[in-house]
C-alpha cells in the first residue's frame, strides 16, 4: 500500500512541526538555513516535495530533519513501526536502520531499534538478517522474551525443527511459562519426516522424545501406532492409540477406522465390539457411533446396522448419522426407492459438507483436515474435530 501526499501530509507535517519547534527552544540563535521564525528550510523543502506529490523525497527530509537524540528516538521508532503496518517495509527499515547508525543511542535505545529492524526484516521475509538481529538480543538479554518468541517463529517457517526446540528451551526458562507441549510438537515434525525417509528407529526415538516433553501428546500416540503397524506389532499398536482416550477422547474418531483395521488383522472381532461398544459408553459422540456401526455391519449385517444407528438417531439427532443411515437403506433399496433416497442423500450430503472438518479453539478457523498448528492463528494443539455441528464463529465459541 503506498501513501498519498495527503496521508503523508498529516502524518508528517506534526512531526517536522514538532522538529522545528523543539530546534527553536534550543537554540534561539540565527543559524544560516534557518527561517526568522526558527523553523529549518528543510521544513519547506520537505513540504514542497509533500505538495508536488513527491513522497519518497518528502520522507528522506523529514528523517534527516528529525536528528536523533533523547528526545526524537521514540518518534523515530513510531514512524517506522508505522510503516511496518502499512506494509511500507522498505521505509520502515530505511528508518530504524538510520537510527541505529547513530553513536548517540544508549544501550536501551539501540536495542529496542534492533527489535523493531528485526521485525521488519521478518515482515519483508528476510529470515537471515531477522535471525542475527534476535539472536543478537537474546545474547545481550535486552528484550530477550521477545527475541526468542520470534526466534521461534523464524524456525518454524523455515522447519528448523531441531533449533525451535533449542530455543523454546530458552523461552520456557526466559518467561517462566512452560513450552512443553510446543516442544513435543516439534519431535513429532522430527519424527513424521524420519518415518517418511525410512528411517523408523529415529522416528521411535524421537517420538519418546514426544512422550518426555509431554506425556499427553496426541500426535505422538497416533505416530507411534503407526510405526508399531509397520514393524507388524497390532498389539501394541492398539495400547498406542488406546491412550489418546485419556489424553484427549475428543480425537479418538481420528484413530477409530486404525483401531478396527488393527483388530480385525488380529482376527479379534469381539474384542473390537467391545472395545468400541465401552467406548461410545464413556463417551458417546457420532465418530464412535459410526465406527460401532461399521463393526455391527460386518459382524451382524446391514439390517443390524440400520437398527443401531435408527435407535441412536432417535436419542442423538445428527446430519452425519442421517447419512449412514442412508447409505444403509440404499442397499437393499429397489431401483425407484434408490432414485429417492440418492435425491435425498445429496442433499444431506450438503449439509454434513458445511458441519463436519476441524475447528480450531483460539481464532474459529475451519478446515476440512486436521491441523496440528492452526494455519490461521498459528498455535499448536488447538484445531479439534467437530462433526455433525453447525459452524461456529470463535466469537461465540469464546463467549458462549
Amino acid at each position: 500500500m503506498q501513501f498519498s501526499a495527503t496521508n503523508l501530509l498529516w502524518l508528517l507535517l506534526p512531526l517536522a512541526a514538532a522538529s522545528g519547534w523543539l530546534a527553536a527552544r534550543l537554540d534561539q540563535k540565527r543559524r544560516p538555513g534557518r527561517t526568522a521564525q526558527g523553523l529549518p528550510s528543510a521544513y519547506f523543502k520537505g513540504l514542497n516535495f509533500l505538495l508536488n506529490e513527491q513522497p519518497d523525497k518528502a520522507i528522506e527530509v523529514f528523517i534527516q530533519m528529525l536528528e536523533v537524540d533523547s528526545n526524537t528516538v521514540e518518534t523515530h521508532l513510531a514512524l517506522g513501526n508505522l510503516f511496518r503496518r502499512r506494509g511500507e517495509v522498505e521505509r520502515a527499515i530505511r528508518i530504524h536502520q538510520n537510527l541505529i547508525a547513530r553513536p548517540t543511542l544508549d544501550k536501551n535505545q539501540r536495542s529496542l531499534a534492533l527489535l523493531e529492524l528485526g521485525q521488519d526484516y521478518l515482515k519483508a521475509g528476510l529470515f537471515d538478517r531477522a535471525e542475527n538481529l534476535f539472536l543478537e538480543l537474546a545474547e545481550i538479554r535486552l528484550h530477550t522474551e521477545q527475541a526468542l518468541r520470534f526466534l521461534v517463529h523464524i524456525f518454524q517457517q523455515e522447519k528448523e525443527w531441531d533449533q525451535a526446540i533449542s530455543v523454546s528451551r530458552r523461552l520456557a526458562r526466559a518467561s517462566g511459562r512452560s513450552q512443553d507441549e510446543v516442544i513435543a510438537q516439534f519431535y513429532c515434525e522430527l519424527a513424521e519426516q524420519a518415518f517418511a525417509d525410512g528411517n523408523p528407529a529415529a522416528a521411535r526415538r524421537l517420538t519418546n522424545e514426544a512422550f518426555g516433553a509431554d506425556r499427553n501428546c496426541v500426535r505422538a500416540s497416533i505416530l507411534l501406532g503407526r510405526l508399531e503397524v509397520a514393524a507388524g506389532k497390532h498389539r501394541e499398536a492398539l495400547k498406542a492409540w488406546k491412550r489418546i482416550e485419556e489424553q484427549d477422547s475428543v480425537y479418538l474418531g481420528e484413530v477409530a477406522s486404525l483401531i478396527a483395521a488393527s483388530y480385525q488383522t488380529l482376527n479379534d472381532e469381539a474384542g473390537l465390539y467391545e472395545y468400541f461398544d465401552a467406548l461410545l459408553r464413556r463417551h458417546g459422540g457420532v465418530a464412535l457411533m459410526l465406527a460401532l456401526a461399521d463393526v455391527i455391519r460386518n459382524r451382524d449385517g446391514v439390517q443390524a446396522a440400520e437398527e443401531f444407528v435408527t435407535a441412536w438417531l432417535r436419542q442423538q439427532p445428527s446430519v452425519q448419522g442421517l447419512h449412514r443411515l442412508l447409505d444403509l437403506n440404499l442397499v437393499a433399496a429397489d431401483a425407484s426407492t434408490q432414485t429417492d433416497l440418492n435425491l435425498l442423500q445429496g442433499v444431506i450430503g450438503e449439509l454434513l459438507e458445511q458441519q463436519q472438518g476441524y475447528l480450531c479453539q483460539e481464532c474459529g478457523f475451519r478446515g476440512k483436515t486436521l491441523h496440528w498448528q492452526c494455519p490461521g492463528c498459528h498455535r499448536w494443539n488447538t484445531v479439534k474435530p467437530v462433526s455433525g455441528q453447525p459452524p461456529q464463529r470463535a466469537s461465540e465459541k469464546r463467549h458462549g
